[in-house]
């Protein structure tokens, strides 16, 4: 939509970036312009000399709508324009993406939230120290929610203000459970559902949540639940165990004494006659069957909380496995 009006010495032509199809407040066929709140919404107007000398200008802004909606400034340089000249330039305008949730817009004065406003558009030549108004254009301002499902319709229809408000009721009732249903994934994973979801998604797999760990490792704890339960009484299963509630690296590809969990089980026979070397390949007394060291190698900065740590323990070991822990920090 472009609407010109014409006042010698200077022509005005006004041409916003989005429209509708609609009337203004008053009913009359004006020039409207369409924003959305949250989005940059321009109007261009172009203003032309056709008088045989230079002039100088000014054009201001007015209306019934706050004056921080636009951004409109005049240098003193582009006050000036010359004979037969014309120039572009560009009102922006842009309301608070919150414009429909703010609380204060609905006064004792205003019961019911406004989403049309009038504005004028004054444009006066300056000379001899005087202004003069020669350009005087109305135009409207209509405040919308954009709407996906408009574009479902033939072009000639998207503009009518009417449909995109009928059809912004469908929109904002139903999207929210269509947008909830194209990630639907993502409420199903422990690693990215909402917290307030974690306590279901952990009875789908009869985990029992600790309170000690932060969120964090609980969800890590859930979605490797099933992992947990294949490798029960597994070193394996002990040392995954650990990593997931404790936080320290499973190192697999170093040796036993520089991994950060190292489990060391005690094959060693007991008192022997022969080559030997005592307390390496034997021992006095007999050894004790079944029985396997934990080694924790935490960083000085990382605590570790050795009673959850000996519950893991007892919870993952075979029953007739005894068990040392050592927590040794690095330096």
């Amino acid at each position: 939509m472009v609407q010109t009006e014409s006042v010698a010495p200077l022509s005005l032509q006004l041409a916003p970036q989005r429209f509708l199809d609609a009337t203004s407040p008053t009913g009359e066929n004006v020039l409207n312009l369409l924003i959305y709140p949250g989005i940059i919404s321009d109007l261009l107007f172009q203003l032309e000399n056709t008088s045989n000398r230079s002039l100088r200008w000014r054009l201001e802004l007015e209306g019934e709508f706050p004056s921080n909606w636009y951004n409109w400034t005049q240098e003193e340089d582009e006050k000036e324009i010359a004979s037969h000249q014309k120039i572009t330039k560009t009102i922006r305008f842009f309301i608070p993406g919150d414009f429909f949730e703010n609380q204060f817009a609905v006064t004792d004065r205003q019961p019911q939230l406004k989403l049309n406003y009038e504005a004028r558009i004054l444009l006066y030549v300056e000379q001899n120290n005087r202004s003069q108004l020669v350009v005087y254009r109305l135009f409207s301002i209509f405040v919308r929610l954009p709407s996906t499902y408009i574009n479902l319709l033939p072009p000639m229809y998207k503009e009518v203000d009417f449909l995109n408000r009928f059809l912004n009721i469908f929109e904002q009732t139903f999207d929210p459970a269509v947008q909830t249903l194209g990630v639907l994934w993502a409420y199903l994973d422990p690693l990215t559902a909402p917290e307030s979801m974690l306590p279901f998604l952990a009875r789908w797999v009869a985990w029992e949540i600790d309170d000690r760990l932060d969120i964090k490792r609980q969800r890590r704890l859930i979605s490797n639940a099933v992992t947990l339960y294949r490798w029960h009484g597994t070193l394996f299963g002990l040392r995954f165990y650990l990593h997931l509630c404790t936080g320290l690296p499973l190192d697999e590809h170093l040796p036993e004494p520089e991994k950060h969990i190292g489990i060391e089980e005690v094959f060693n026979d007991g008192f022997i006659l022969g080559e030997t070397i005592l307390g390496q390949d034997s021992i006095i007394g007999g050894g004790r069957p079944y029985h396997f060291f934990v080694y924790l190698r935490p960083e000085k900065s990382q605590q570790i909380e050795e009673n959850l740590v000996r519950e893991i323990i007892e919870r993952e070991k075979p029953a007739f496995c005894t068990y040392e822990l050592n927590i040794i920090y690095r330096d």
